[in-house]
């Protein structure tokens, strides 16, 4: 990971993120660990093998936390595990998704409710668990992950583009609750990032093709590029910004 540039405020820094473990949450776990940060994270299937790697690879081995984070129960011991271990959560990365292709007429209740229980309401639920924790600490970063797709309209997963409006309306309300009590929330909208999910299920040559054809930066976007905006937004070097959505994308939408 070149380029990242180092932030020497996220040096033992506690930092618990959602999905730690593959895709984009991997090279942020990886990247916060080159940064010298305790990080802890959670999923659903075992990462035991990626502790191993990222501990040889960087010297410091995170901690993984089993946990289906549609399970607030168990999400908030995963968070009070956190805090045991590494002190109380500084930086909450809310990175967790499902973005399941689906059609508007094929969603039931059950299908809603768990896309909503996935991509919306855990976020919030991470936050409150954090919260008390970065409030007696004198502050805390929330980065909560977006996405453009609910930007440009796309169809395909309407349930999805509608989480993702949800969490900048969210990031926006928790920034004015939280402000006082310096926790800063932002949100960190990625564009099509292609991970080995993405690659499997979804990416055509044509459908990149298009999409490249939409970025100013024709370069397709890898997990590693999104990691130097979370260091930021984690980092002092934002430290009076909050309640803004920091768009990576190679410069598909505009914003502002």
């Amino acid at each position: 990971m070149d380029g990242m540039g180092h932030y020497p405020d996220l040096e033992g820094a506690s930092v618990f993120i959602t999905g730690g473990g593959s895709g984009i949450g991997a090279s942020l776990t990886e990247g916060f660990l080159r940064q010298g940060a305790r990080v802890a994270f959670v999923q659903r299937s075992d990462a035991g093998a990626f502790c191993e790697r990222m501990e040889e690879a960087t010297g410091r081995r995170p901690l993984f936390i089993a946990c289906d984070i549609t399970d607030v129960a168990a999400l908030r011991c995963a968070v009070a595990r956190a805090s045991e271990a590494h002190g109380p959560v500084r930086v909450l990365v809310n990175n967790a998704a499902n973005d399941q292709r689906h059609e508007a007429l094929a969603v039931d209740e059950a299908y809603w409710d768990r896309s909503m229980a996935i991509n919306l309401k855990a976020y919030f639920f991470a936050i409150q668990a954090a919260a008390p924790g970065m409030r007696a600490a004198g502050g805390g970063s929330v980065i909560n992950f977006s996405s453009i797709s609910y930007m440009m309209g796309n169809a395909g997963y309407p349930l999805y583009t509608t989480a993702n409006s949800g969490i900048n309306g969210m990031t926006r309300s928790l920034a004015r609750e939280f402000g006082p009590d310096r926790i800063r929330v932002n949100a960190l909208a990625p564009g099509w990032v292609l991970t080995q999910k993405q690659k499997d299920m979804w990416v055509t040559p044509e459908g990149l093709a298009a999409h490249l054809g939409r970025q100013c930066l024709k370069d397709p976007l890898a997990p590693e590029d999104i990691v130097g905006g979370a260091l930021f937004l984690a980092s002092g070097a934002s430290r009076m910004m909050t309640g803004q959505a920091l768009v990576i994308d190679g410069g598909v939408v505009v914003t502002g």
